[in-house]
């Protein structure tokens, strides 16, 4: 028979039960809190990664959208500057361009015709003279671009601007020069040449009284002569106020060629005889490419002394209060307000042909050199320097233009 347990050994047996249980308790407690922190760590660690990856994500897709939107406006600004569809013109019948009586406005304007002859399908022509009458050719109408307008020298020009009859489409050749010289061998000498100085004192027009004898007019032995501009050239009376105004006058007769190249037959034959010679010129030509001129100084310029020399012009008078220099004259294209509005693809081309003085020595030069007239220049230009003619216009036209040319 068995002996019931007694109560004093139990209590203490439930106790130690009780204990176990505890313990295994606060065991399991202890792992399912490594196990929530390791959890939380590698939620976090996750969701760090994944935060990273949208940032960057969205950052880089952001960016490149910012790009392509950037690379889209520089195309589209691109495009707008050079794409002008060809044909988008209202303009009927042939465009006329000014042939003025020297042979650098006369190439440009071959250059520009050959373009929209053989590219643009326009029928083109042109009209020879010199400035002034030109210049009214374009006020009524009869001439519709002018690629040679020396602003500062044609009375006007900024009137005409003003009122809306004309516009200016910028800068056909970058500078100018133009002002009285002789050889630099009058004044220096050539070793080369065995030509001794002629007027070594000579660098200011008030040096000229000293030595009219040394250039003297072969009509008139009483003075000397002065080659003057060409009839009919703006300089030409500006020239004329100048010369009495320095009382030059009194020991030089004006002596006026009658056409560019003759006045560019005199300097060359003078040149290459070792004599001297006196008078006007202006750049940019093929003279200085093949010979060394120094411009005598003058008083410096001032739009003042500038004023009162067209003031006299417009008096009809021969002599002003002063004279000076000339300015350094900006060249620009002119076109007339009619054909401005109507043909926008040729503004377009002609709004990007601009020229450097050198470059337009140089085809003038290679005009002289290969004795080419100024549709042979033109050719030459378009064949030679497709580095600065290329950027000016659509492929398509590059195409047609070298077709033509082949």
């Amino acid at each position: 028979m068995l002996r019931p347990v007694s109560v004093r050994w139990f209590i203490p047996i439930a106790i130690l039960m009780f204990a176990l249980v505890l313990a295994a308790c606060e065991t399991d407690d202890a792992d399912d809190a490594v196990d929530v922190d390791d959890t939380d760590d590698t939620e976090e660690v996750v969701t760090d990664d994944t935060d990273d990856a949208v940032t960057d994500d969205t950052d880089d897709a952001v960016t490149d959208d910012d790009e392509a939107v950037t690379d889209d406006e520089e195309d589209d600004a691109v495009a707008d500057d050079t794409d002008v569809a060809i044909g988008e013109s209202d303009w009927e019948g042939e465009i006329t361009f000014a042939d003025y009586g020297w042979d650098s406005a006369i190439v440009l304007n071959r250059i520009a015709q050959f373009i929209l002859e053989e590219a643009y399908g326009y029928e083109t022509g042109s009209v020879p003279g010199e400035t002034i009458p030109l210049f009214q050719g374009m006020l009524s109408g009869d001439v519709q671009v002018s690629m040679e307008i020396w602003a500062a020298q044609l009375e006007g020009w900024d009137e005409a601007i003003e009122a809306g009859e004309v516009h200016s489409l910028g800068l056909s050749i970058d500078e100018s020069v133009q002002g009285w010289w002789v050889p630099t061998y009058v004044i220096e000498g050539d070793e080369e040449r065995d030509i001794e100085p002629m007027a070594p004192d000579l660098t200011h027009v008030d040096d000229l009284p000293d030595y009219w004898e040394l250039f003297e007019d072969p009509e008139d032995d009483s003075k000397g002569r002065f080659m003057e501009c060409i009839a009919g050239w703006e300089c030409e009376r500006v020239n004329e106020v100048k010369f009495h105004t320095y009382g030059l006058d009194e020991y030089y007769n004006r002596f006026l060629p009658g056409s560019g190249a003759a006045l560019a037959t005199s300097i060359v034959s003078a040149y290459e005889s070792g004599d001297p010679w006196l008078g006007y010129y202006w750049g940019p030509t093929w003279i200085f490419g093949q010979v060394d001129l120094t411009m005598l100084e003058e008083p410096e310029y001032t739009d003042e002394c500038w004023d009162n020399i067209f003031a006299a012009i417009e008096a009809g008078e021969t002599s002003a209060d002063e004279a000076c220099a000339y300015p350094a004259v900006e060249v620009f294209v002119g076109v007339t307000d009619d054909f401005y509005q109507a043909a926008p693809d040729v503004i377009a081309l002609l709004e990007q042909m601009e020229f450097t003085m050198e470059e337009v020595s140089e085809i003038l030069l290679a005009m002289q050199d290969e004795d080419l007239d100024p549709d042979g220049g033109a050719e030459w230009f378009l064949r030679e320097r497709t580095d600065k003619w290329h950027p000016w216009v659509p492929d398509e036209v590059i195409e047609d233009v070298e077709a033509a040319l082949n």
